[in-house]
């Protein structure tokens, strides 16, 4: 009884951390279809904005909290590029939690994906550098689609850090989430690269891509490759 004690004890301590793993995999897994979707699809997330970003965030099936404060919270990925001008290839992910309260979006469906795409510099340094507050740290704005984003330049729009973008029941559009927070998943961070590390120490020295995030990472560089 004791061996046998043992080798169970000796099973789960090894089928503990590949859950955990399996668990951030997925998140990954999950971030990845959503946006294969939205840059795949007729109105999608536009080339010629993402073509201009630093990083995205993508956050899927963000579920409303019905409580007495009302809200959402998702956990998504961060993924940015490389290189000092962040111009160059898709780098390694960043696990992300995003908090809603009180925003008073009301989509029609509870989950709802969001795609945030980082236009400035400004924006990128608040966001690896601590919780970050839309509207406040970083400056927010509903993503241009259609003409309008044909026609989308960052540099002319130096006051939007962040473009943000919303699908629900199929519908893409931009929307706005100033006022939401956001802040890097530590512990995820934690159990996806088996050591506690920094938003900043991922994006910027050159971790590479983990496995699981191989499928999205390919699908940002063969959607937008590095600018020149």
């Amino acid at each position: 009884m004791k061996t046998k004690l043992t080798i169970l004890g000796l099973c789960m301590a090894v089928a503990l951390p590949v859950l955990a793993q399996n668990k951030e995999d997925e998140r990954i897994e999950n971030s990845a279809k959503v946006m294969k979707e939205i840059v795949q699809g007729d109105k999608g997330l536009p080339t010629n904005v993402l073509n201009q970003a630093k990083c995205v965030l993508v956050f899927p099936s963000v579920k409303k909290i019905a409580a007495v404060i009302g809200g959402s919270y998702g956990r998504g990925v961060l993924v940015c590029r490389e290189g000092a001008a962040m111009n160059g290839t898709w780098g390694a992910p960043v696990m992300y939690g995003l908090n809603q309260e009180s925003l008073g979006i009301q989509l029609g469906s509870t989950a709802t994906d969001f795609v945030l795409v980082v236009m400035h510099g400004k924006g990128v340094d608040a966001i690896l550098n601590g919780k970050t507050k839309l509207g406040a740290d970083a400056g927010a704005a509903a993503g241009p689609t259609g003409a309008q984003a044909t026609g989308y330049n960052a540099g002319d729009m130096q006051s939007s850090d962040v473009l943000t973008y919303s699908r629900s029941r199929g519908l893409f559009a931009g929307v706005s989430l100033e006022g939401a927070s956001m802040d890097a998943d530590k512990e995820a961070n934690k159990k996806l690269y088996g050591k506690e590390i920094g938003a900043k120490e991922i994006v910027t020295g050159a971790q590479p891509v983990v496995p699981a995030a191989e499928p999205l990472v390919s699908l940002l560089n063969a959607t937008s490759p590095a600018r020149q």
